[in-house]
C-alpha cells in the first residue's frame, strides 16, 4: 500500500523535500514508516527519540496501523523549547486581556483569541451552570503537545497560551482560552482553530451540565 508522509520544519529542511510517498506492506505501522523515511533519508535517523507522529490531526503511537492513502505527519522536536508558552488549568475566571498579553511579541502581526463561553441552553433546555473537572497535570502536558505540534506546523508562531478553567461556572464565563501571536495572521488563526479542535478531542477535561430537572455528564451514556 502506498502512504504519503508529510515532514515539518528541520526535517524538511535536512531531506530536502515536504512530502514523500512509501511503499509498506498491507498493516504496516507508522514505525515501520519511520524507519522507510529514515533509510531513504539517514540524515533523520538522530530525530527518532523525540518525533511526534500524526495521521489527520490526531496524534498516533508508532505501533498504529495506517491505511493506504493515509497521510503520516513527522513532527520534529521544538529547538530550545518555547520557555514563554503557556499551558495551564485554573480555578479562577479567566481573563481574554491577561492572556493576550501572555502571548504578546514584538514580531507578531497578528493575535487570534478563542474564549469558549458558557451557554444557557442545551438542544433547547435550559441551563443553569457548568462543572468541569479536569486531570491537571495529563491535561497540562497534553496543552503542552499541542503547542509542540502548532510551533512544528506554523514557523511564524511566536507565543501560545492555552488556559482551561475547572470547577463551578456561570452563564457567559469562559471556560478555556487560546491565545495564538503570530508573523502572519493567517497562521495565526489556523494554529488557533487547531489548537481549540484538538484539546476538545485530547485533553482530560470533563464537563457537567446541571439544568432545573438534573444533571449529566457530557459525552457519558446511560448514566
Amino acid at each position: 500500500m502506498r502512504v504519503r508522509v508529510r515532514l515539518f520544519a528541520r526535517y524538511r529542511e535536512a531531506a530536502g523535500r515536504e512530502r514523500i510517498e512509501i511503499d509498506l506492506p498491507e498493516g504496516g505501522t507508522v514505525e515501520s514508516a519511520w524507519s522507510a523515511v529514515a533509510a531513504r533519508h539517514p540524515e533523520l535517523a538522530r530525530f527518532r527519540p523525540f518525533t511526534l507522529f500524526a495521521v489527520g490531526q490526531e496524534y498516533v503511537e508508532p505501533d498504529h496501523t495506517l491505511a493506504p492513502g493515509d497521510e503520516l505527519c513527522l513532527f520534529p522536536p521544538v529547538s530550545g523549547g518555547a520557555p514563554d508558552d503557556v499551558f495551564r488549568v485554573v480555578g479562577e475566571p479567566l481573563s481574554p486581556d491577561a492572556v493576550a498579553r501572555e502571548v504578546d511579541h514584538p514580531g507578531a502581526g497578528g493575535v487570534v483569541i478563542f474564549s469558549g463561553v458558557v451557554r444557557n441552553e442545551t438542544g433547547g433546555r435550559p441551563v443553569k451552570f457548568l462543572e468541569y473537572e479536569a486531570h491537571a497535570p495529563m491535561a497540562e502536558a497534553k496543552m503542552r503537545e499541542i503547542g509542540t505540534a502548532i510551533r512544528a506546523r506554523w514557523p511564524s508562531i511566536k507565543r501560545v497560551a492555552m488556559l482551561h478553567r475547572v470547577g463551578r461556572l456561570e452563564i457567559g464565563e469562559a471556560s478555556v482560552l487560546i491565545a495564538v501571536s503570530a508573523a502572519h495572521r493567517q497562521e495565526a488563526f489556523e494554529a488557533c482553530k487547531y489548537a481549540i479542535d484538538t484539546l476538545k478531542r485530547t485533553v482530560p477535561v470533563w464537563k457537567k451540565e446541571h439544568f432545573e430537572d438534573g444533571e449529566v455528564w457530557v459525552g457519558l451514556q446511560g448514566g
